[in-house]
């Protein structure tokens, strides 16, 4: 295979005898004649006019004529010099006006190098076989019917577990692949509160390793720690085995008996495409996790989740970018109030009753293609590759199992930039830098917080990766603009896309240097016969970075990718990186490109957003009761569109594929997922494609994000060595969030979505990507004024924060409506002033494991009643939100969770104590448009600053201190400081607030000096009369402090001039009695 990379000499290799590539071999490429070049001059000179205005062509037009009859003059003799020269002048001024007014609006958004008429992928190219799903599939086969299940033997004890044989108990079953008839078991309890049990085949060699084995090298493997000798015994997790009727096992928590994990009664299936085992669930289970997946939080129990990356926008239930194969499971006990015995409670609604939970994590240590079925009374795991590599986390909180997950499997979450916690704004369709620069300026106009602002791919020269559309988005222009911003404290973050433009190798004009380059370095995915695999993307047919043959066989893949993104970083001071399109997404099925490059570039094979056909006329729930007119006019256009739309036949033929022994069936594996897309090829790389080196797509297709993560993660460390790298993608996998947030991919502009947002939060919390939030007022179709202004409110508490939409979409910036900026502003002042609790929060999260947005059961274990509580939220272990989620309502209904042990809520508005309220009580909450309702939960000292425009504002102002007292008059908090960037912090420092008998302590601990007085503490729940407030035993003069004796909210003002040093100079005591 021989691959050229200069501009003149750049050929692909043929296309192979893959199934998803076209039969006929592709000719040698040649390069332009000077025939094809006049051609090529004289299309380009032709598209030129085009787009000329009238006013352009007459000049044009008039300019010809001018100058053939001053030439006709000049030869005859009829012109002097001078006049001559006066007349040629005249020509050029003419000639300057024809190009000054030639109207910038007619450049095309998506320029194209070949300047003619835009080829577009066909439609049926992203059409693969017609399949069935198992599960809904009459004519399927319930292997648990004929498979025979294993017999256990050869047991060998070690000091932490034990070795087995696992052997097949019958005659093969072959029902979804080919049984492996001898396997390998190992349990080993790694840690005192961590069981592994490991199910594998007994031969595993190079020719098959990754079919079953996923590597270190991808998704490190968890340890045995310390000392192993005393785990069994102190571990509260049991593990038995029986081996009759067949081999079965048993995973119990010793302290309360609970089984919680029993496949007695199920078949273990090991095949070569297939895995299934199960376990029974108590009655009404509630389990959480089993990502990514837009759902409420609690799953419930006619669920099945599909673990396979795919480019499916946020369909509900639907298996769309990420994959996170583990769940916690929670269970109530109802507590004898006489013997203290704990009765597993499914239907725990007695409010009076006392109730205990035990929370306990599973985690399924497989990247392949996987299903897992939630019933009634059970659930099964089947995958189509890999092993059985099960983590039981003993918990008993849903704190210590997500904690102990992180430190032991996929490391803790990357800490990020003090500045990404500001507001970002974002949408496909700003046109140029002008426009973008005008939505700057529009922030700033209406005092709206504005930290970053984003590009979609408009920006881009053809949507290609690295380079810019210099009509558009000019480097000169874009550098004076960035530099603009960052001189007022403001960022900018492009989008990249995974996959890269494969250029005309029969166009000079049409090259494409990243492409070459990655040619050289190996660095793009393969065919099975050792061509390039060409799928299609954005900017027509496009090549794929091979992360895993880069890993495994040195290929340049990771050392293109970074030095891509270093020398775009050259031309545009870019601070950060938005990865998109990485499940890997193809608009084709195979490699479609091979044989047709000299049809770049390529326009998709659907039509965008706000084309003609496929205008954005959908508007939010209840948008006809606030603005019928406009909603008729779009109900009717639609309906038009719709009712002129063709139809398939609903007659199908399904596609089957039956097993054939001994070999994998790669493109359409006989048990069949219940893919959104149906076929594994469609709108994704096709499962054959290869890796260099000769690992299938197949087997690591749910890594690509992963890993494109990582390598982005590197190559912004290659660019700010000393700085966090910030990165938010769409594709992820379990361990991801050490090196990236995420959002949560295309939403809708629908009420349902803004509520979907708040479980897939916490769901990202178990994950250990905490670092998440939407696209706030909703990313396709319309939003509206209320909706945006509920959305705007809600994502105010998320860690990211970003307002996003489509192309051809009505505009949704904040400033667009006045009572969404009014909103905006008063939510946005709240998430201001809380910055450095969200960075302290944050900060616990990267070191610590515990979450940042918290679902109110983790922090209230022992009230059953919240444990589908989904449409609240905690910020932190201070903050709780009660977002207004229905259209038209001006009150939500709204629980105060602790309240029957002594937990005191105050409003965060006017100071006081809610009251009245018994536990698990909905209480009605006024919440009218523009109001969010936000408490502060007693016991809690919460660090804030003053609100700003940019969070370089909010971290040079004075500090405040809210003091929220519990029943018994104490509290306490905690303040994280440092330079707010630094990948590895030269200083840092830790503020320890303690409060006891009407008395506030402040202890730092730590060496960043912070120069910010502290100007005010208010109290709430204080208790009166007061006559003295006293800081460091100086007297604080009674005009700077207010005792709101009703309210029992005390106020201390004026603190600056006793702090002037610093706040956190020095310990000090501020006392009131």
């Amino acid at each position: 295979m021989e691959i050229f990379s200069s501009t003149s000499q750049r050929r692909l290799p043929v296309q192979g005898s893959s199934p998803y590539i076209n039969a006929e071999e592709s000719a040698d490429l040649h390069f332009p004649t000077l025939i094809s070049f006049l051609t090529s001059y004289f299309v380009q000179l032709e598209t030129w006019y085009g787009n000329l205005g009238t006013i352009s062509r007459l000049l044009l037009i008039s300019s010809l004529i001018y100058s053939f009859t001053v030439s006709s003059s000049w030869r005859s003799g009829q012109l002097s010099r001078g006049t001559m020269l006066r007349y040629t002048m005249l020509l050029l001024a003419t000639l300057l006006t024809l190009f000054t007014i030639t109207p910038g609006q007619q450049i095309p958004t998506t320029t194209s190098t070949a300047l003619r008429e835009e080829y577009t992928v066909p439609p049926d190219a992203d059409v693969g076989q017609d399949i069935i799903p198992n599960i809904f599939d009459s004519k399927a086969i319930n292997p648990q019917s004929i498979c025979p299940g294993y017999k256990a033997s050869n047991v060998k004890n070690t000091t932490n577990g034990f070795l087995a044989d696992l052997d097949l108990a019958g005659k093969a079953c072959n029902v979804y692949g080919t049984d492996i008839e001898a396997l390998s078991l190992l349990v080993e309890f790694q840690a005192v509160d961590r069981l592994h049990i490991e199910i594998l085949p007994r031969y595993v060699g190079s020719e098959n390793y990754t079919w079953f084995i996923l590597p270190d090298e991808l998704i490190p493997k968890p340890q045995v720690e310390g000392n192993p000798d005393s785990y069994i015994e102190n571990s509260d997790l049991l593990f038995t085995w029986v081996n009759e009727p067949t081999f079965s096992f048993q995973v119990t928590r010793k302290s309360n008996g609970d089984v919680l994990f029993n496949t007695t009664g199920s078949e273990l299936v090991y095949e070569n495409q297939f895995i299934e085992f199960g376990s029974s669930l108590p009655e009404n289970y509630n389990l959480y996790g089993l990502g990514e997946v837009i759902h409420g939080f609690r799953l419930g129990n006619n669920l099945t989740r599909t673990f396979f990356a795919a480019d499916v926008g946020d369909i509900i239930d639907a298996n769309i970018y990420g994959n996170h194969p583990i769940y916690l499971d929670t269970r109530y006990f109802e507590v004898d109030k006489d013997t203290q015995e704990l009765k597993y409670a499914s239907d725990a609604t007695d409010r009076s009753a006392q109730y205990k939970s035990y929370t306990h994590g599973v985690f399924q240590r497989n990247a392949h293609t996987q299903e897992v079925l939630l019933r009634e009374s059970n659930i099964t795991w089947r995958a189509l590759g890999g092993n059985i590599d099960l983590y039981f986390y003993e918990g008993p909180t849903q704190d210590s199992v997500t904690k102990s997950y992180q430190h032991s499997a996929i490391g803790l979450p990357a800490m990020q930039q003090y500045w990404t916690f500001g507001y970002h704004q974002c949408r496909w369709g700003y046109n140029n830098w002008s426009e973008v620069e005008s939505v700057v300026d529009n922030f700033a106009k209406f005092e709206i917080p504005l930290e970053t602002i984003w590009s979609d791919i408009d920006y881009m020269n053809a949507y290609r990766d690295f380079e810019n559309d210099e009509n558009r988005f000019g480097y000169a222009e874009g550098a004076k603009f960035l530099r603009r911003i960052h001189e007022q404290n403001m960022h900018y973050v492009p989008i990249i896309d995974s996959a890269i433009y494969a250029p005309d190798p029969t166009n000079i004009s049409d090259a494409y240097p990243p492409f070459d380059r990655g040619i050289e370095q190996d660095a793009f995915l393969l065919n099975p016969n050792g061509s390039i695999y060409v799928g299609a993307v954005w900017p027509g047919y496009t090549v794929f970075p091979d992360w895993i043959g880069a890993l495994f066989n040195d290929t340049g893949a990771n050392r293109w990718w970074a030095r891509e993104i270093q020398g775009y970083h050259y031309k545009i001071d870019f601070d950060g990186i938005w990865i998109d399109m990485s499940e890997v997404s193809s608009f084709c099925v195979g490699s479609c490109g091979s044989n047709v490059l000299d049809r770049n570039p390529a326009h998709p094979p659907f039509e965008l957003p706000g084309e003609p056909g496929n205008e954005v006329l959908k508007y939010p729930e209840g948008f006809e009761l606030t603005n019928a007119t406009e909603a008729a006019s779009a109900s009717a256009a639609l309906s038009s569109r719709t009712a002129t739309a063709t139809h398939a036949s609903t007659t199908v033929s399904y596609f089957r594929s039956t097993p054939t022994p001994g070999v994998r069936n790669i493109n359409w594996p006989p048990y069949a997922i219940n893919n959104y897309n149906g076929d594994l090829a469609v709108h994704a790389v096709s499962p054959n494609a290869t890796h260099h080196g000769g690992i299938l797509e197949y087997d690591v297709h749910n890594l690509f994000g992963h890993q494109i993560l990582n390598a982005t993660y590197h190559a912004l460390l290659g660019i700010f060595p000393t700085k966090r790298p910030f990165i938010i993608g769409r594709s992820q996998f379990a361990g991801s969030g050490k090196w990236a947030g995420h959002w949560g991919g295309d939403n809708y502009s629908l009420w349902a979505y803004m509520f979907f947002s708040i479980p897939q939060a916490l769901s990202f919390s178990l994950f250990g990507i905490p670092m998440f939030g939407v696209d706030t007022c909703g990313f396709a179709d319309n939003s509206d004024m209320e909706l945006c202004s509920r959305w705007m409110q809600l994502s105010a508490f998320f860690p990211f924060y970003r307002n996003h939409n489509t192309l051809g979409a009505a505009s949704q910036e904040p400033y667009i409506w006045s009572a969404v900026a009014d909103a905006s502003k008063a939510a946005m002042k709240i998430r201001y002033a809380l910055l450095p609790y969200i960075y302290t929060t944050f900060y616990l999260s990267h070191s610590t494991g515990s979450t940042t947005m918290r679902a109110l059961a983790w922090e209230f274990p022992n009230e059953p009643w919240l444990a589908n509580a989904d449409r609240q939220f905690l910020l932190g272990d201070s903050i709780m939100v009660t977002p207004c989620l229905v259209q038209g309502a001006t009150t939500v209904d709204g629980v105060f969770p602790g309240v029957g042990s002594g937990t005191i809520w105050y409003d965060w508005y006017n100071k006081t104590a809610i009251t009245g309220v018994s536990p698990g009580q909905n209480v009605t909450i006024d919440a009218p448009l523009g109001h969010i309702p936000v408490y502060v939960r007693g016991g809690k000292v919460i660090p804030t600053q003053q609100p700003g425009l940019t969070t370089t504002a909010v971290r040079e102002s004075p500090w405040g201190l809210i003091v929220a007292l519990d029943s018994t008059g104490q509290s306490a908090g905690g303040l994280y400081l440092d330079d707010g960037e630094s990948l590895t912090p030269n200083a840092t420092s830790w503020i320890e607030f303690v409060v006891q008998n009407s008395t506030l302590r402040a202890s730092p601990s730590g060496n960043y000096p912070d120069p910010n007085p502290l100007s005010n503490v208010t109290v709430l729940g204080t208790q009166g009369p007061i006559s003295k407030v006293q800081l460091n035993g100086q007297e604080v003069h009674s005009s700077a402090w207010n005792l709101e004796t009703s309210g029992k909210v005390l106020t201390i003002s004026g603190l600056d001039s006793f702090t002037a040093k610093g706040a956190w100079s020095e310990e000090w005591t501020l006392s009131w009695s």
